[in-house]
């Protein structure tokens, strides 16, 4: 993970300050975090040995409510990405209007070479370490890369013991018979499928046939990809770590997901292979990055030939790529907007964990729509007004939001009168 990535992060919100100038007092509080701590989590090992892992969790804006982020489990979880990761979902909120800041957590482990029974001691005892940096009135986490609804099921029921009271809108992203919601799964790809439905005519796509290559078949890129082929799309490739597969005609989407859910790997009758750098230079006219942050840097952008990309991942492009795809004037529709669909359901989450209702696949998937919609033409409105791209029109959207809450609060100009 690179160190600049905190760097990269602002470089973002420094253009966007240039376009929507704004009280000196809103500019001064997003350039830090609220809080960032550090936790050592030690873990019995099914071989009797000890172990201490290394997790953050950062709280970095609550101007708009309590903080909202993942958790996750990856090699290279740093404090760096985790604070990167919580200013991007203090925007992200604020663009769909929610009534959340960013947070985010993680810690440094490899998953996969964990039993189940240490994946749950190391969850448990992350949840104890951060209990009180948490609560539903707080900072509410999620689920994010290699973590999952057990997981976040182990973290509730956890924080509920140390509070000796059941907790569910202490966490999102639980699985639905322990106070989940339905649509949650689902959320990020269908919000970034209806942010593309309702853009796709403003920025020149047009046809149920367009050509899309996704990177990255976890859940996003895999629900995305399957929703993209139910609608008509030509899925004409996809990758996961391992690589990925490509085929001029369209791949069958559902094969392909069951293929991978029985054997593990992507394969395709009458595909080739693909490597994720090749897969990124496709003639398509949608890519659809949605795996890790930096996918798409000033090295590779030129070579990109899609019409339009749609960011499922957070951060897969950097500032450099940006300068090279606004010259080439390749719309790139932001992280903010077009993954903020598994916020948005965590928030009906949270909002039926505290009603104690419950909604039907079918009312999440109405509400998301409603928030996705709005949220995408606001945004392209501000584009046209300001001249700037879509990224640039996201920010600015989240600041004037962000700028209303501090005045609100007031600043030096109220208290000088």
């Amino acid at each position: 993970m690179s160190a600049s990535i905190f760097d990269e992060a602002q470089k973002r919100l420094d253009k966007a300050l240039k376009a929507y100038p704004m009280d000196a007092e809103t500019a001064l509080l997003l350039k830090t975090p609220k809080s960032l701590i550090e936790v050592s989590i030690p873990v019995r090992m099914d071989d009797g040995s000890l172990r201490v892992f290394q997790g953050f969790r950062c709280r970095y804006n609550d101007l708009l409510g309590p903080t909202k982020g993942g958790i996750r489990y990856h090699p290279q979880v740093s404090a760096d990405e985790v604070k990167s990761l919580a200013f991007w979902m203090t925007f992200k909120c604020s663009v769909a209007g929610l009534p959340y800041g960013g947070g985010k957590g993680g810690i440094i482990v490899d998953p996969h070479k964990l039993s189940q029974a240490e994946l749950e001691r190391l969850s448990r005892g992350y949840m104890a370490a951060i209990a009180d940096f948490v609560g539903p009135d707080l900072d509410v986490p999620a689920p994010d890369v290699y973590t999952n609804g057990t997981i976040m099921n182990w973290m509730c029921d956890e924080y509920s013991k140390i509070r000796r009271s059941y907790q569910p809108a202490v966490i999102t992203g639980k699985p639905v018979a322990l106070g989940g919601s339905l649509g949650r799964e689902s959320a990020t790809a269908q919000g970034g499928f209806y942010v593309l439905e309702a853009l796709k005519g403003k920025l020149g796509l047009s046809g149920k046939g367009l050509k899309v290559a996704v990177q990255g078949f976890g859940n996003a890129g895999s629900i995305f990809a399957s929703l993209a082929h139910q609608a008509g799309y030509k899925v004409v490739a996809v990758s996961d770590s391992k690589g990925g597969v490509y085929s001029e005609a369209g791949l069958d989407i559902p094969e392909l997901v069951a293929t991978k859910l029985k054997t593990g790997t992507l394969t395709a009758r009458g595909a080739e292979k693909v490597s994720n750098e090749a897969l990124l230079e496709l003639n398509v006219e949608v890519l659809v990055p949605a795996a890790l942050e930096n996918q798409i840097t000033g090295k590779n952008a030129a070579n990109v030939k899609a019409k339009c990309l749609l960011e499922l991942a957070n951060g897969p492009t950097d500032s450099a790529a940006d300068a090279i795809f606004d010259e080439k004037k390749i719309p790139v529709v932001p992280d903010i907007l077009a993954n903020a669909g598994g916020v948005t359901v965590s928030y009906f989450e949270w909002v039926q964990n505290r009603a104690g209702y419950y909604w039907s696949e079918e009312e999440v998937n109405q509400k998301l729509k409603v928030i996705m919609d709005r949220s995408a033409q606001q945004v392209f409105e501000l584009k046209q007004e300001h001249n700037v791209s879509l990224r640039t029109a996201a920010y600015v959207l989240a600041l004037k939001r962000l700028n209303e809450a501090v005045l609100a609060k007031g600043t030096q100009k109220t208290y000088q009168k």
